[in-house]
């Protein structure tokens, strides 16, 4: 490997794990769930298991209830906790541009999703991917700190047609967590979604959490 390889490596590596995950003791937990949209409001239940499976319950709607298993999916994806190496040990990094606000760009290769990224402050703060015919830019502006890693809690991401570059939708998404017996849950999330001229804001909130 170069020097460059290297560094980039080493960079991305202490940024990966300085994210929060939850640690091999997370019981689980349940909670009430409230979702709103355009002016309609819709209630349920939802368990987080100790293996990380997940589950609505109590709540009719269809279309509501994907949204939530949607929402539960990335809970759960950003805070399971894999190694750097099963994550992206066969992976290649390379160091790009920094940018005018010190973000460094690491270029990935053998990545399946054609994933790049950049750095600041040791935190990841762009993530762009592509998956089949959809590209998406993700960019991180704020983030909690829990002294056991950072969540990031204020995003926006760009979504675009991969062989056009025409955008597709663009989301604008705000967390809120708290620290519930040594775990920081989601207790609130704000999607303001815009999509040609469609602009919708979808709200969750968590409530009455108790670990399993």
């Amino acid at each position: 490997m170069t020097q460059t390889t290297l560094d980039a490596q080493s960079l991305f590596r202490a940024a990966y794990e300085n994210r929060y995950t939850w640690d091999e003791h997370f019981p689980g937990f349940t909670a009430d769930v409230t979702l709103t949209q355009g002016g309609e409001t819709y209630t349920g239940k939802v368990r987080v298991n100790a293996d990380l499976s997940y589950e609505v319950v109590e709540l009719s709607d269809e279309a509501v209830r994907e949204s939530l298993q949607g929402m539960l999916w990335e809970i759960v994806t950003h805070r399971k906790r894999s190694s750097f190496e099963q994550a992206h040990g066969k992976n290649r990094f390379s160091l790009g541009n920094t940018d005018e606000t010190g973000a460094v760009e690491i270029l990935v290769s053998g990545d399946a999703m054609g994933s790049n990224y950049k750095l600041r402050n040791n935190e990841i703060c762009q993530v762009s991917r592509v998956m089949g015919g959809n590209a998406f830019v993700i960019n991180h502006h704020s983030s909690l700190d829990t002294g056991a890693g950072y969540i990031s809690t204020g995003y926006d991401v760009t979504f675009r047609n991969a062989e056009t570059g025409e955008v597709v939708r663009e989301n604008r998404v705000d967390s809120t967590y708290e620290n519930f017996g040594g775990y920081y849950l989601l207790t609130r999330q704000v999607i303001h979604s815009t999509q040609g001229d469609t602009q919708t804001t979808t709200e969750f909130t968590l409530s009455n959490i108790e670990l399993l």
